[in-house]
């Protein structure tokens, strides 16, 4: 309870509607000071509705909310944020062309008697936050170049930096290691000693079990259930979630596993990776792990031709590859899938039928001249083949759902028909049960002669889809064990330099 003896954040009878579609349907949701309160459902739950909703980003069509027991009417952000309530967003939402401190006191800069900028001192609070996290990042570093980890940690930094009293943490952990979750976690419970409600929303649920006290469920906008997070197990999270219980989250089928059909020998990047040589075989799924950092999304990348190679030969259905673009490595049956769906891999203002058939235009277009009922037909294939919930192939892919957004990038590159599609981070933010449906597409497309190449940051992906799995530490590839050998306190210790392969 709050001073006041009341919660500190009261919902009460939340409704919101987007024109013909439902959000959210009668919710109420009690938040106490100095608690972790996770906040779990499938994507289009309403999760993210009910975070705009206290950000003041959108407003309900019925319902209210309090603060200390008291009515107050959150028109915007910044009545959101003099409150004391503070969002940090599934993708992180940084300025490119500021450094790391600028970017962390972005629209509140500290300021002098004379009210100038206090650079020293944004500069020395930067830098205390960052320590709490180890983070090897100073506050004059240019945040252009950061990867997805970095920007993460950095947005991170930016919601500490205020005198939060609910801090909303989506998705915080889906792009950082394990030690840095760890000290993020150690970070969380500094807050929650100090007073500091957490709004924890993750798709990982042991993440949720691990540090949170109350668990809330909702499902198709609708409060399904709130309970004690030691009286709720993962299973009956699922169950609650889908509706139905979730027999198999990786659904493997058995595939015929053919002849080698891709070789990289000796691959290097001048101070990125070195030495890197595997095979993959038709029919295959293949993981790659190792913590972030560890060059895997940088080999991925190299071998798609957006990075160049500086040593190594690639080799595909046993004839050389020089990756010089990806339309070269497209036109040789290579297809990559990159971790960052809304940066790289979709035109968010753009339809679902565009983007389906961004790879595969001039097949769309004989004589110079697109078809547009032959794209539309295309889109809607995949559609149906990959269930992906949108009104119609002409929907604006920004409106989806994160896990019907991974869909439409999928359905891109399946639309090329590759023969090898490298995955990165297939998974990364979306619900169980989508991860189910796409763990069951990458399956069904390896019975079908499809090679993959799966990159994840989390291990259970790896270990339940693969049939061998490759780890990387520092640059270099250093092990390779088979599905049977792969345990995953196995593939961490190598991936941490513990023990050797």
């Amino acid at each position: 309870m709050s001073a006041h003896g009341s919660p500190l954040i009261e919902l009460r009878g939340i409704t919101k509607s987007y024109g013909g579609v439902q959000a959210l349907a009668d919710v109420g949701l009690v938040i106490e000071a100095g608690t972790v309160h996770a906040l779990v459902g499938e994507n289009g739950a309403g999760k993210s509705t009910l975070v705009k909703i206290l950000m003041g980003v959108v407003h309900a069509d019925e319902g209210d909310v309090r603060i200390d027991g008291q009515l107050v009417h959150i028109g915007d952000p910044q009545t959101a944020h003099r409150l004391g309530i503070i969002a940090m967003y599934q993708e992180p939402t940084v300025f490119p062309d500021l450094t790391v401190s600028e970017n962390v006191f972005a629209g509140r800069h500290p300021r002098t008697a004379l009210r100038t900028v206090d650079w020293r001192t944004m500069r020395r609070e930067t830098e205390r936050i960052l320590a709490e996290f180890d983070v090897d990042l100073g506050p004059d570093t240019p945040v252009r170049g950061l990867g997805v980890a970095d920007r993460q940690l950095l947005e991170i930094a930016k919601a500490l930096s205020s005198s939060a009293r609910l801090l909303i943490m989506d998705e915080p952990t889906a792009a950082l290691s394990p030690h840095e979750v760890d000290n993020l976690f150690a970070t969380v419970g500094r807050l929650r000693e100090r007073g500091v409600a957490i709004v924890f929303i993750s798709h990982r649920l042991e993440e949720a079990e691990a540090i949170a006290d109350v668990v809330t469920v909702l499902r198709d906008g609708r409060h399904v259930a709130t309970s004690p997070t030691a009286e709720l197990p993962q299973a009956e999270i699922v169950r609650l979630m889908v509706g139905r219980s979730l027999d198999a989250l990786f659904p493997k089928e058995q595939a015929e596993i053919g002849d080698v059909v891709f070789e990289a020998k000796a691959l290097g990047r001048r101070g990125v990776f070195s030495e890197v040589s595997f095979e993959l075989r038709r029919g295959e799924i293949v993981g790659l792990a190792g913590f972030i950092g560890s060059g895997r999304t940088e080999v991925a990348r190299a071998i798609f031709g957006i990075d160049s190679l500086d040593a190594g030969e690639l080799w595909i259905e046993g004839r050389p590859f020089r990756p010089r673009s990806p339309m070269a490595a497209l036109r040789r049956g290579l297809a990559y899938l990159p971790e960052d769906r809304l940066q790289q891999g979709l035109v968010q203002p753009m339809s679902v039928s565009k983007n389906v058939s961004m790879a595969v235009l001039q097949r769309l277009t004989p004589g110079g001249v697109l078809r547009p009922r032959r794209e539309r037909r295309l889109a809607q294939r995949f559609v149906d083949q990959l269930t992906i919930k949108a009104s119609s192939v002409a929907q604006v892919v920004k409106s989806l759902s994160g896990g019907n957004q991974q869909k439409v990038v999928l359905a891109k590159w399946l639309a090329a028909e590759p023969r090898i599609l490298i995955l990165d981070e297939p998974t990364h933010g979306v619900d169980v049960g989508t991860k189910a449906d796409v763990h069951r597409t990458i399956s069904h497309l390896a019975t079908q002669g499809l090679t993959i190449l799966l990159i994840s940051s989390e291990l259970p992906e790896v270990l339940g889809m693969s049939d061998r799995v490759l780890v990387m530490r520092e640059g270099r590839l250093v092990a390779e064990l088979s599905r049977a050998e792969a345990t995953q306190e196995r593939v961490v210790r190598v991936a941490a330099g513990v023990e050797a392969a």
